[in-house]
């Protein structure tokens, strides 16, 4: 399948002068790429905003040059060149593409950073300009057999090159110094002038909401072509302030319209097993190693340690430090996988670029002034349309750093939520809901804002009911995701648990939702299910039921659930998975490395603590020795030890001797967590 080209960001690296190389091509064939090349740079529009004489003078010159290659294509004979002739007009190709790529770097990246750029850039213009006249100094014109006027054009540029100097406009320099300014009064928590606010930001260009979030974009890709923490903190200041101008002058312009980005491209692939998570059991868009060798998708893990674990979730395993290595020969392989399947893959999410960079005074300044703008704004919102705008940006905010998580809830801004999570708002404004709960959400990423959410007045409450009747899918799911998210703490788990309106509401969610809002309750479940008194109320309500009813859709959640619940819901859980065991085989045969491994845990749990009677139903599963065997040759450590057990069991039993059911867990056994919500949050 071809990929369209717009799947993938463009170049934003400027690769180095060195970098380039000619094309090795001989007389007309270059000539002719020398041709083509000059017209690529003449079709570029001349810049509007920044370095406009620059980008003019470039373009102008290119059309010139244009016009004495295509005089040599239409006299070939006298196109065979010297090998000095020929050196010249390779390095002129060299420079020409040297010109397009700087014009192109221009057009594509940040104004903002390019505004800060702005002698820099000046004076790449003015290098190139004077290697184009040194080239057309020496350009042989006794060599080459010219018409009379295009001779005189070359002479031209040759002139017009040389009287080149480096040109800044006045007026990009008193920009430039004005966004200074205003940064400055920012760090000292002074409230930018709006009108002032107004004319820079539209004298760079930015004239509406998309363009100044298609220029925070800008400036978080231009953090990655940046080597010093200095220059990295300047783009982080610059990203708070043009998201500050963004919601005090452009407000909600596309915020009512529904956010299609949980919907997956992977969805209708099979992703190797390799490639997956074992947290998410997603695609990982960065896998980074822990300190037990372990890989994880980056959000997965950076959320696993945030909610307070210090253990790693697939062995259980103490992390004696937290730092993460990108696994970068794994990531390069997941790359070259999606191309090859025709998806678009990011190696880091923008939200990461800023995350691992230095945060400055101005930024925070600048994140606090833009909570605050919008949270009074969402207090004297008069109509629903206007408070889903506020709302719809406090959701992108929150979804952006720690800070703004932080600064959002000391605003005040959760008790003002939880007017848009019942079910009069969902049923008139289903997109308010889900933004309203999405924002409590990613909120809830931030440890202290779990106690804040569950303390404030309604909004647990609020959730639930969501949970229980949201007005649509992705509410109900961002509603499971937030209860996941809240269980992370072991006192609020317990209570969680303890709430019949949520057992229900996972499991119906579970049951009857699609795809990824299934997952979403059934990460909820699983870490529910991390209390024993909570798993008896769990199997109480059907939690057995409802893993068979989606065990082919999602084999390895339903039995990582099933796993958990077996190995403390005591014989009521083991009496009321009897008829899941023909299923577990199942797994056990076709299932992933991961799925096997639970499926051979939970029934290592269910014959030891079940009885013989167990042990009859997985014996007259065709082949049972033969599947045995293969999971022990492959698959995980822990997977192959547990099917060791699960073997001894089958040829015990045989035998008529006991079924060994003393040291039913092993000494190192460890559930693997599904901390399935960071796909949610990171996507919310």
């Amino acid at each position: 399948m071809a990929v369209s080209p717009h799947a993938f960001p463009p170049r934003k690296r400027r690769p180095s002068a060195g970098a380039f190389v000619s094309p090795k091509l001989a007389d007309i064939n270059l000539v002719k790429s020398l041709l083509s090349l000059s017209q690529e740079i003449s079709s570029f529009k001349p810049f509007q905003c920044l370095l406009k004489r620059n980008s003019v003078s470039a373009i102008n010159k290119s059309k010139l040059l244009s016009i004495l290659f295509d005089e040599l294509i239409k006299n070939p004979a006298s196109v065979f060149f010297s090998p000095s002739t020929l050196l010249c007009f390779e390095e002129m190709y060299i420079v020409l593409q040297r010109i397009k790529t700087l014009l192109e770097d221009c057009s594509n990246g940040s104004k903002m950073w390019m505004l800060m750029q702005i002698q820099v850039l000046s004076n790449n213009f003015h290098e190139l300009t004077l290697e184009l006249s040194t080239l057309l100094d020496i350009f042989p014109f006794k060599e080459i057999e010219l018409s009379q006027d295009v001779e005189e054009l070359v002479v031209l540029v040759r002139r017009l090159c040389g009287k080149s100097k480096p040109v800044v406009d006045p007026g990009d320099v008193f920009l430039r110094r004005e966004v200074l300014t205003m940064l400055d009064r920012i760090e000292k928590e002074i409230v930018p002038d709006q009108l002032k606010l107004k004319k820079v930001i539209e004298d760079l260009g930015l004239r509406d909401g998309s363009s100044c979030r298609e220029e925070i974009e800008s400036l978080q890709d231009e953090i990655q072509n940046q080597v010093d923490e200095k220059s990295k903190s300047d783009i982080v200041s610059l990203i708070g302030l043009v998201r500050y101008a963004n919601c005090v002058l452009f407000g909600s312009s596309t915020a009512s319209k529904p956010d299609h980005r949980r919907q997956k491209s992977t969805s209708d692939l099979t992703i190797p097993a390799d490639f997956r998570c074992p947290i998410t059991l997603e695609l990982m868009r960065d896998p980074v190693v822990v300190a037990t060798g372990q890989t994880y998708d980056r959000e997965s893990i950076n959320l696993w340690i945030e909610s307070g674990h210090s253990t790693c979730p697939k062995t259980g395993q103490t992390l004696i430090h937290t730092n993460l290595i990108p696994n970068r020969a794994l990531r390069n392989l997941i790359a070259m996988w999606c191309r090859e399947q025709g998806i678009p893959f990011e190696t880091v999410g923008n939200n990461e670029k800023v995350n691992s960079v230095k945060g400055t005074k101005a930024a925070f300044e600048a994140t606090k002034m833009t909570v605050s703008f919008l949270v009074n704004k969402l207090s004297g919102s008069q109509t629903m349309e206007a408070a889903n705008g506020v709302v719809y940006e406090l959701r992108a905010l929150s979804k952006t750093d720690s800070d703004s998580r932080a600064c959002i809830a000391e605003a005040g801004a959760i008790p003002t939520l939880v007017r848009y999570l019942g079910s009069s708002v969902g049923l008139e404004h289903p997109n308010l809901q889900v933004n309203a709960v999405t924002t409590i959400l990613n909120l809830s990423i931030l440890e202290a804002n779990k106690t804040r959410i569950v303390e404030t007045d309604g909004a647990l409450n609020g959730v639930i009911e969501v949970l229980r009747s949201g007005a649509t899918w992705e509410a109900k799911g961002n509603a499971a995701a937030t209860i996941f998210s809240l269980s992370g703490i072991h006192a609020y788990r317990k209570g969680l648990g303890r709430k019949t309106r949520v057992i229900k509401g996972l499991l119906d969610l579970a049951k009857d939702g699609p795809t990824s809002s299934q997952k979403d309750a059934l990460v909820a479940i699983l870490n529910l299910a991390g209390d024993r008194e909570t798993v008896g109320r769990l199997v109480e309500g059907g939690v057995i039921q409802t893993v068979s009813g989606v065990m082919d859709e999602l084999p390895e959640e339903a039995v990582t659930i099933l796993e958990a619940v077996t190995r403390r819901g005591g014989l009521a859980a083991i009496a009321a998975a009897f008829n899941i065991i023909k299923k577990l085989g199942v797994i056990l045969r076709e299932g992933s490395d991961n799925g096997r491994e639970s499926a051979a845990a939970t029934l290592v749990t269910m014959c030891r603590k079940g009885g013989p009677e167990m042990v009859a139903e997985l014996a007259v599963i065709p082949g049972i020795e033969r599947i045995i065997w293969e999971v022990m040759g492959g698959g995980t450590a822990r997977g192959r030890r547990k099917a060791a057990t699960l073997l001894r069991i089958l040829r015990r039993w045989a035998a008529g001797l006991d079924l060994d059911t003393n040291n039913v867990v092993d000494s190192s056994d460890m559930i693997t967590m599904t901390v399935g919500t960071s796909r949610t949050i990171l996507q919310a």
